[in-house]
């Protein structure tokens, strides 16, 4: 059955194949560019951005690098080093201590970060990193706001720092640490919010992440396996306050740091924040779709096609039919990279029926081609499975 073109807002992007929408959104088909003339950013978007291609030791993208912005979950990294600062010589990780390192580096987990600021100093913290780094936009949260350590201002530049000493001068064992940690970054957080979005989406593995998000419009978190436990919403995910300073407390942040490509080739940063109201599968689109546009020395871009999706969490099955439970639902009217297409089972959605699956790579898994943002019911340029 054919339906109403419902991607009339929603951007198509072909990779790898025919052209999609806008060249905006192809960044492997562009030519390279200077520095920060290729980042694209999403109407309504604020951005800080910075990409260092530690090969060559330069820039190769910078925009707003040094613009402040609320640190959200990006801080654990600052709160994980000054645990390790001082543990020499051999810099062991007892195994109590592992049990929240681990979930707090893979899975951005809000309760281990709660009691390590409030057992250690808080804003106590960021003052030490600041002076051992050399940092020289982070500063502690607003006053008023001292126990809240996603309020902690950081920029792009402050965060490729951060990721030059990881990887160029900590002692091996905070780099092993901290890096294999992030390396293995889960996709769903411990909140059950979806956190590969951003470099995780936009490139192949190797790359390592430490993502943040932050803000009161983000419905729960949908990701894995769908229960009946409302997800929690500690630490930042939910906080909300008038403006401190420069650094806004307001508008929904989603932000996206680490390493891609062989030997940690590229360290990148992006932050964002996104206009009052915008809901967390519109930032991870509009996040995604920046991060896309970067010039990233040695990264590999994902085979497929780039679709926008309706509906308010769509199930990802493990095979083109609803017969088996889903393994996650997608957040909602979220943009997907389409692998290929199948026939399976038919869904009715009234007064749509469709019977063509998409496989999504990045989920290993389906959803119904009912719920893509197409005029047919099989995606006109995406190939057969």
């Amino acid at each position: 059955m054919r339906r109403p073109l419902l991607a009339a807002a929603a951007a198509l992007l072909l990779i790898g194949g025919v052209a999609g929408s806008a060249a905006a959104d192809a960044p492997d088909r562009q030519p390279a560019r200077p520095a920060a003339a290729s980042v694209v950013v999403p109407s309504g978007v604020t951005a800080g951005v910075a990409v260092f291609d530690r090969q060559t030791g330069t820039f190769t993208e910078e925009l707003n690098p040094s613009a402040r912005f609320r640190s959200a979950s990006i801080v654990k990294l600052l709160m994980a080093l000054d645990y390790l600062w001082n543990r020499g010589p051999d810099y062991t990780v007892p195994a109590a201590d592992r049990a929240w390192l681990e979930p707090m580096l893979r899975s951005s987990k809000d309760s281990a970060a709660d009691n390590y600021w409030s057992d250690n100093g808080g804003s106590a913290i960021i003052t030490r990193m600041v002076k051992n780094l050399g940092l020289k936009d982070t500063a502690v949260p607003p006053t008023g706001y001292e126990g809240f350590w996603g309020y902690t201002a950081l920029s792009a530049r402050d965060t490729v720092t951060i990721y030059r000493y990881l990887l160029d001068t900590a002692p091996a064992p905070v780099r092993d640490f901290v890096m294999g940690n992030l390396r293995q970054s889960t996709r769903c957080a411990s909140d059950k919010f979806d956190q590969h979005f951003g470099i995780a989406g936009a490139f192949q593995k190797p790359w390592a992440v430490k993502q943040g998000w932050s803000g009161s419009s983000f419905e729960k978190g949908t990701c894995g396996t769908p229960s009946t436990t409302s997800a929690s919403a500690t630490g930042t995910a939910n906080q909300a306050a008038a403006a401190a300073d420069d650094v806004d407390l307001t508008r929904p942040a989603l932000h996206s740091t680490g390493t891609v490509g062989t030997n940690d080739r590229s360290i990148v940063a992006v932050f964002t924040l996104h206009p009052v109201g915008t809901s967390y599968g519109k930032a991870y689109t509009d996040i995604g779709r920046l991060t896309r546009s970067l010039n990233v020395p040695g990264a590999t871009r994902p085979a497929g096609w780039w679709y926008g999706t309706w509906s308010d969490h769509v199930n990802v099955r493990p095979d083109p039919s609803t017969g088996n439970a889903p393994i996650s639902q997608l957040p909602a009217g979220v943009e997907v990279l389409v692998g290929c297409q199948a026939r399976g089972q038919v869904v009715n959605v009234p007064p749509y029926t469709n019977d063509w699956w998409a496989y999504l790579p990045q989920y290993n898994g389906w959803i119904s081609n009912i719920y893509i943002n197409s005029p047919d019911n099989k995606m006109p340029d995406v190939k057969d499975c």
